[in-house]
């Protein structure tokens, strides 16, 4: 077993770095719904709006929203099919704010992105601010002095102007399922290039780590430390410097939940996402995105185990689809994993919204179209930049 390395420092407020949109309070009606009455009406609703409109699902939603995507998917590709939807004028994203921002960048100008809840926003993303980015880049000019060539890469799970900062610097955005390819890229172009990664340290250290780089040429930007608290003599070495930043429900996967799971089951499988921290990927048995552990679980032989460490809404999900090919599933950790702020778009603000879309359509100059999620054209342009050199490099391995 590795020597633990799951400690991450706490900011000092995450409260006070979640920006949080304004959202207008939930009538009382919808508040006090019940399910099968809201259930029955934003059927009725989606059935009247279907012309115009697509819902689109992200995995870690309740079932009772996923039941009404048109399209499911993680962020990325949910914001790529939105693209495709050229015929809709309204794109619903159950999801989070970075994922609507991502769908209003990659979607034509007359679509229109709208999110049920305007305060379901991301802890990981609010761990990168602008302000913040834009300080750490120019220490590292400072202290690299035009010695090696820094290239920022952003996960898409950020918010825009983050991608925006990668684009216009020559960076790019990532996935979990291509942040190799990312990383191979920019160093087959210049092999002293140093990444500067954001948000999601874990994802960084695990991607270059499985790509042969050592863990010590990987030191962690702290933006509530001076200059990162990273020591001079590390940047020297350094092949990734990684943000301070995770994800809250990865974060709760621990190397003692693998221990136990083998000590009850030796057969067991260990899947896990690459959110999760650097030791409980290391003694995994594999370790991928969400569509790879989908994939990865759904093509196992009958009658295996798994034990899964991502959201616990999809790991159940997945136990319930593959229970009739006796392929057991369970999640890893005993406590539900669980992305709240993804939760606040339940079924009352889903019927909220498609009442008051509606009600835009029928009458626009009596009726603000609700909770449109609009990303400003320079910000947009740059953003794009980086998903587009993202998405060629794709193209391009695959």
């Amino acid at each position: 077993m590795l020597k633990p390395l799951c400690g991450v420092s706490i900011p000092p407020s995450i409260e006070a770095i979640n920006i949080k949109m304004y959202q207008a309070p939930l009538p009382e009606k919808f508040q006090k719904m019940e399910r099968e009455e809201a259930l029955a009406l934003i059927a009725e609703l989606k059935g009247q709006l279907a012309e115009r409109m697509v819902i689109l699902g992200h995995h870690y939603q309740h079932d009772d929203i996923i039941g009404f995507a048109d399209f499911t998917g993680d962020s990325l590709k949910l914001s790529q099919i939105a693209a495709e939807q050229r015929d809709k004028k309204f794109i619903v994203f159950c999801g989070v704010h970075f994922m609507a921002e991502s769908a209003d960048i990659l979607t034509g100008g007359g679509q229109k992105v709208l999110l049920p809840d305007m305060t379901a926003g991301c802890p990981m993303a609010d761990m990168a601010e602008i302000d913040q980015v834009e300080q750490c880049w120019e220490v590292l000019g400072e202290k690299l002095g035009g010695k090696a060539k820094i290239v920022p890469v952003t996960y898409v799970n950020s918010a825009a102007n983050i991608k925006a900062f990668c684009g216009e610097h020559g960076g790019m955005c990532c996935t979990s399922s291509n942040c190799e390819a990312i990383f191979e890229s920019i160093w087959s172009a210049d092999a002293e290039a140093m990444i500067l990664f954001l948000p999601d340290q874990h994802l960084g250290r695990n991607t270059a780590f499985a790509m042969g780089h050592a863990v010590e040429t990987m030191p962690v930007w702290n933006p509530f430390e001076a200059e990162g608290g990273i020591e001079p003599g590390q940047y020297e070495r350094a092949r990734v410097i990684l943000w301070d930043g995770y994800c809250s429900v990865h974060q709760e996967f621990k190397l003692e939940q693998i221990v136990k799971a083998r000590a009850e089951d030796p057969a067991v499988k260990v899947i896990v996402h690459p959110e999760c921290c650097f030791e409980v990927a290391q003694n995994a048995d594999y370790v991928g995105s969400t569509e790879a552990i989908i994939k990865t679980v759904s093509a196992a032989e009958p009658g295996s185990s798994w034990v899964v460490g991502t959201e616990i809404h999809l790991v159940k999900r997945l136990a319930n689809r593959l229970a009739v090919k006796n392929i057991k599933v369970r999640s890893l950790s005993d406590s539900p994993c669980m992305c709240e702020t993804m939760y606040r778009i339940d079924l009352g603000h889903l019927a909220w919204l498609l009442e008051k879309l509606k009600g835009h359509c029928d009458n626009p100059e009596e009726n603000p179209l609700p909770n449109q999620v609009k990303v400003d054209d320079e910000t947009a342009e740059d953003a794009r930049q980086a998903l587009e050199r993202m998405l060629k490099v794709t193209a391009a391995k695959n």
